[in-house]
């Protein structure tokens, strides 16, 4: 897949202990992402954050939390991107979802020439 240019960056903002049918939610998302085809997506683990609840859940190992903040991140075309939001809709009960606008510079996979 070629992907440069202009695209959208796509961020989902997800605790650690949601779920989705007894699965992690960020695994139902990532998963829905690779079969929608788009570019790729990464998940990652805060250190400690806040949302909507305003609670605030950390990792120093005093406060023992067990849902730190995640963010999925997923850059694709635009079209693409705004396909797979309906899906999300169906996920994401409680969270944060954004969208910005994005240059990709360079997107190569393993492998590939530089």
């Amino acid at each position: 897949m070629k992907l440069e240019g202009s695209a959208l960056r796509l961020t989902i903002f997800v605790g650690e202990s949601d779920t989705w049918h007894h699965r992690p939610l960020y695994h139902e998302i990532v998963h829905r992402a690779h079969a929608a085809g788009l570019a790729g997506a990464s998940v990652l683990r805060g250190i400690e954050g806040y949302g909507a609840s305003s609670r605030i859940h950390t990792s120093r190992i005093l406060s023992l939390s067990e849902d730190l903040p995640l963010a999925i991140i997923i850059v694709d075309a635009e079209d693409r991107i705004r396909a797979f939001l309906p899906q999300l809709d169906e996920l994401v009960a409680e969270g944060l979802v954004i969208i910005d606008p994005v240059e990709v510079i360079r997107y190569a996979g393993r492998g590939d020439e530089r």
